[in-house]
């Protein structure tokens, strides 16, 4: 673990930390705590994303998410991703999502013919949890999908059939075919997460009418069946992006609204920075351009995001440089490229590495930020810097939600529930703080 050189542990912080934080934010023009209006940490979104693709490189399966008490604790989990074309919703890969019978079974309850893979044991997390939300991601981040957005959402032909092909297949459960049966899993997915990284300046009407038309079909099968789904957008943290999407329209269509709280700084960097800090400060070398937490939280409250839908992303990786000076612990200083990856990290990727991984690497020297509320490791022999998210800060964040807004923000979701350590600590850390 990391030695204790020039690092004051936050335990021993915290409570001036927090008071520090609950005078900053009851400064904040959309917060004024009072006896009356006191924030609130009841019936909160806590959220995680769950890829797919986890059961290969990372061989992390739904029955780890079972099996170490992170699932008991969720409020949604967030299924990544299907695919979209101009033609419709499409699986990405139906040997993962329901074809293969090699799953480690969800508390140990067999599957059966014809559905297997991970959508056999999302039906098992929902036998288990019978509130837990499920929510198909739909898109992510591919040149293909933002691609197929822009081509669908441009026509209203292309809207309502791109509408009506996601529910066919996720809300009413015609998945496709296996071996020559037809594979039918209705009830499986509570409605959808719309991840279009990123509609561009001309996409700005085209984007708000394709999410009211998933609401409009979304809202008529609801008089069918007589349940309510869910309709999520996922939004992004810099005003490049968020700048070309009417927030207070969309935002009124949907239930929350999910923003990115990361990717601040990383390798496309020469220089260290903090990737998913709270607050800016005025050391920071790109001061006053947007990049913390608080830029983007009071820019979508701003726009017109109610704050009780306003659901906070909390990064479970970090991001890393090498060839970093020792002047400020590494940080703010130049760099002469990506970390890298460390041994047996399952990202597998120089600049990115778990909090799995690196919660757990020797040699560092930890740092507290308490100006940005954030944490960086230092190792003065390899000359490598990691800034990246740990329960400390996961709870401090967490105070910051629930004191941002009268009632405060609606919730926190995670990326990704595979790159939390064995036993879920980054999630049963979050938990508390929002009544789960």
């Amino acid at each position: 673990m990391y030695s204790r050189t020039q690092f004051f542990p936050c335990r021993n912080l915290c409570l001036g930390i927090f008071v520090s934080l609950l005078l900053t934010v009851s400064a904040f023009p959309q917060t004024k705590l009072g006896q009356d209006n006191q924030p609130s940490t009841q019936g909160k979104v806590l959220a995680g994303y769950f890829e797919e693709w986890s059961i290969y490189y990372a061989n992390y399966n739904l029955a780890d998410l079972e099996s170490n008490g992170s699932a008991a604790r969720l409020s949604h989990l967030f299924f990544a991703f299907a695919n979209v074309t101009p033609a419709g919703c499409q699986i990405a890969d139906e040997w993962a999502d329901f074809e293969t019978p090699y799953l480690p079974p969800v508390g140990g309850i067999a599957s059966t013919w014809p559905v297997f893979g991970n959508f056999a044991e999302l039906q098992k997390l929902k036998q288990l949890h019978p509130n837990l939300k499920v929510m198909i991601a739909l898109g992510g981040a591919s040149f293909a999908n933002t691609q197929a957005f822009a081509t669908a959402a441009s026509t209203e032909l292309g809207r309502q059939s791109l509408a009506a092909s996601c529910i066919d297949m996720f809300i009413k459960g015609n998945v496709g075919e296996y071996w020559n049966g037809v594979v039918r899993i209705p009830n499986l997915f509570d409605g959808f997460v719309i991840d279009w990284e990123f509609p561009a300046a001309p996409d700005k009407d085209n984007y708000t009418l394709l999410v009211s038309e998933f609401r409009r079909q979304l809202n008529a099968f609801s008089k069918q069946t007589g349940k309510k789904y869910q309709l999520m957008i996922d939004g992004p943290a810099g005003s490049q992006n968020y700048v070309n999407m009417d927030l207070a329209a969309v935002s009124a269509q949907v239930d929350f609204v999910t923003v990115d709280g990361y990717n601040y700084a990383g390798s496309w960097d020469t220089v260290t920075n903090h990737a998913s800090p709270l607050f800016d400060s005025s050391k920071n070398p790109e001061h006053g351009q947007g990049l913390a937490i608080e830029s983007t939280v009071d820019a979508y409250l701003r726009a017109g995001v109610p704050a009780k839908k306003f659901v906070l992303g909390i990064p479970l990786y970090g991001a890393g440089w090498k060839g970093v000076p020792a002047a400020n612990n590494g940080l703010y200083q130049s760099a002469t490229g990506p970390a890298d990856s460390p041994e047996g990290d399952t990202l597998g990727t120089n600049g990115v590495a778990t909090y799995r991984t690196l919660s757990t690497l020797t040699g560092y020297t930890k740092s507290f930020d308490w100006s940005r509320i954030a944490v960086s490791i230092y190792d003065p022999a390899n000359q490598t810097f990691w800034t990246f998210d740990d329960p400390d800060i996961a709870s401090l964040k967490m105070a910051y939600l629930n004191l941002r807004a009268p009632g405060g923000l609606g919730g926190a979701f995670v990326w990704a529930l595979k790159d939390d350590d064995a036993n879920g600590t980054m999630v049963k850390t979050m938990a508390p703080w929002l009544g789960r």
